[in-house]
């Protein structure tokens, strides 16, 4: 399964905020998309998700900026790539077949002819990748943002070193 760069820059924004800022220090998002070089456009719209959400809360007026809204020990990984994962299809069978409801991965309405594929009807590969995909989704959900702050000396060293690169 390859995530969506929309869940990529939501984890890699939620590493930033739990990095850099240092005592009440805000960030903004022209900060996190020279960080990353990522569009500062695209990055918006996930800011404004992840914010909506609850993860981060935004202070308006001067001197304003964004921040984590929780520690990062209570942002759990798994829940965070199913607000912003919405399609789980490994297989072309399981293509909008394998959806985020209610931050549950599932099969739903599964017919006899989801994909157009001749052994639809019989093959047990969609169980296997189904369960394999739960799998995945149950390492995340082992983790929290904490869990990957580990080695935040070395992450804040190589953000500060590519925002010098950046806004040189």
């Amino acid at each position: 399964m390859k995530l969506t760069n929309y869940s990529d820059y939501a984890l890699r924004s939620l590493i930033y905020l739990a990095v850099i800022p240092k005592d009440g220090e805000l960030a903004n998002i022209d900060d996190i998309a020279h960080a990353y070089n990522i569009s500062k456009g695209h990055l918006s719209k996930i800011i404004h998700q992840l914010g909506k959400l609850g993860y981060i809360q935004s202070v308006r007026g001067k001197g304003g900026g964004i921040c984590l809204a929780k520690d990062p020990s209570k942002i759990n990984i798994g829940k965070l790539i199913r607000h912003t994962e919405s399609d789980f299809g490994i297989l072309q069978c399981l293509d909008d077949n394998s959806k985020n409801t209610n931050n549950k991965i599932s099969l739903v309405n599964i017919s006899d002819d989801a994909s157009g594929c001749t052994i639809f009807p019989a093959c047990h590969l969609k169980g296997v990748f189904h369960k394999a995909m739960l799998a995945f989704v149950d390492v995340l959900d082992s983790h929290t943002l904490a869990d990957i702050l580990v080695n935040d000396n070395e992450l804040l060293a190589l953000l500060d070193k590519n925002r010098d690169k950046t806004t040189k």
